[in-house]
């Protein structure tokens, strides 16, 4: 073959990757959104199955992880490599890669003070992992993240040769990733495959998922903890363990929880979460066109008590003709978002309806709107704050759920002076005319149970005691 025709059919192959890559978009929003967009079929890997020696087909299907609450988030333990190494992540179902911390000494997260209490959390070090690898730049993975950062096929960043690109058989590791998240955060680091064990319905049973792929971080910015990425691309945790067909479902405990060692969220995948679920409310999944990795349902309108209902503009129920609108189902931001002047209506209905005195100091200290100061029985031990409304949501397929009370107005410290200040935790939308118009945070998901059952395309919600359900699921397993 001549150089010529070499040169050509190069330039034509380089030309096909580049057409089916995304540029990164541009972000102005302040919500935790990775924008990474999956092209690929995942592939379904062979678990390796350790424990007992005659398991059951739900043993087989399905996986079973705790969830720790801490204080703007859920965390779930990954336990990486040969031997393992257990790192704790956040985890989110508002993006797709999983990355860890990598370097005991050498990660690095820039603007992260308000982060300091989590620097002292455990880091992935491959080098002492017996099965770490780099993932290759021919790898499928490599392409998919790559084309959110850079227009550039990875296999040429990476110096193949011109006839390795052509054969597609260069065994030149994947090029470092840059990965921008909705907040502003930045994560760099590269691909890397090792081990990944996870836990069945039977905590006695245990999987080995071999070249599990995922982000070995060493900076960031903003970021001081790593992700599981549970949305519907690739590299997700779920697709990569081949259940992204079936579903899962979590039950957020309250945050009155939060770092308390002895009670969890539940954290259910396959066919386990989403079997004999058909007593939840569901409401259709809607699947945006521009961000197909991510889970969208449809707001009609939100009722405060059981008289007001405030209708809601036509964009959170529905796309417009680029792709942008619905309300996204996101664990990784902690507050609900609302867009404006929806935001700003909703506020002036609450505030007509209570009449407890408005903390306008606990307003401006925590960036809350509407703060009021409650009354607390010391008798009693007793909140008296049945003059704050309840907020209900009604989604498309006549779904409403009433949300719990401590989902929207929380107490902001202890009591005192016979009185406790509860501010509600909604947030609005940053300015913006791209992508979800508006968000589900995880702090108004708390006692709810969320069924996302990917088979038929729905989410189901269930407001429950997930203290409770936690406590008996742990004490089934522990028989």
């Amino acid at each position: 073959m001549s150089i010529g025709i070499a040169f050509f059919l190069f330039i034509i192959l380089t030309a096909t990757l580049f057409s089916q890559s995304h540029a990164k978009d541009r972000n102005p929003s302040s919500l935790v959104l990775g924008l990474t967009h999956s092209r690929t079929s995942p592939p379904v890997p062979v678990p390796m199955v350790s424990g007992r020696a005659h398991l059951k087909p739900s043993e087989m299907l399905d996986m079973m992880e705790p969830l720790k609450g801490v204080r703007d988030g859920y965390l779930i333990s990954l336990s990486l490599g040969t031997p393992s190494q257990v790192i704790q992540v956040y985890m989110d179902t508002g993006s797709d890669l999983t990355w860890v911390p990598c370097g005991n000494l050498s990660f690095d997260c820039m603007d992260c003070d308000d982060y300091r209490n989590y620097k002292l959390m455990a880091s992935f070090s491959p080098s002492h992992s017996l099965s770490s690898l780099r993932d290759l730049c021919t790898s499928s993975f490599c392409v998919d993240i790559h084309s959110s950062d850079n227009s550039y096929d990875p296999c040429t960043v990476a110096g193949c040769s011109l006839i390795t690109l052509l054969r597609g058989t260069c065994p030149r590791p994947c090029p470092s990733f840059s990965y921008t998240y909705g907040a502003g955060g930045i994560v760099m680091g590269t691909l890397t495959r090792d081990n990944l064990m996870v836990h069945g319905s039977n905590p006695n049973v245990t999987r080995t998922i071999p070249n599990f792929c995922f982000g070995c971080v060493g900076s960031t910015y903003r970021e001081p903890i790593g992700i599981a990425g549970f949305g519907r691309g690739a590299l997700s945790l779920p697709s990569q363990l081949g259940l992204l067909h079936k579903g899962f479902s979590h039950c957020f405990l309250p945050f009155k929880f939060a770092n308390n060692p002895n009670v969890s969220s539940s954290l259910i995948i396959g066919d386990l979460a989403i079997s004999s679920k058909d007593h939840l409310q569901f409401t259709p999944m809607l699947r945006s066109p521009m961000y197909p990795s991510y889970y969208y349902v449809g707001l009609e309108a939100v009722s405060v008590g059981p008289v007001s209902a405030v209708e809601v503009p036509s964009g959170l129920r529905e796309f417009d003709l680029k792709g942008n609108g619905g309300l996204l189902m996101d664990s990784g931001t902690t507050y609900t978002h609302l867009p404006e002047p929806f935001y700003s209506h909703l506020l002036s209905v609450l505030q007509s309806g209570i009449s407890y005195p408005r903390s306008i100091e606990h307003e401006k200290k925590t960036g809350f709107d509407l703060c009021y100061i409650v009354p607390f029985s010391k008798s009693s031990n007793y909140v008296v704050d049945h003059l704050l409304p309840s907020i209900s949501l009604h989604f498309l397929n006549n779904v409403t759920l009433v949300l719990p009370k401590e989902n929207c107005f929380y107490a902001m410290g202890a009591p005192s002076n016979s009185s406790v200040v509860k501010c509600l935790l909604f947030q609005s939308m940053d300015d913006g005319d791209y992508g979800p118009a508006g968000v589900l945070g995880s702090f108004q998901q708390q006692n709810v149970e969320v069924v996302y059952d990917l088979e038929k395309e729905r989410i189901g919600f269930q407001t429950t005691d997930c203290a409770s359900s936690s406590a008996v699921s742990q004490g089934h397993h522990a028989k």
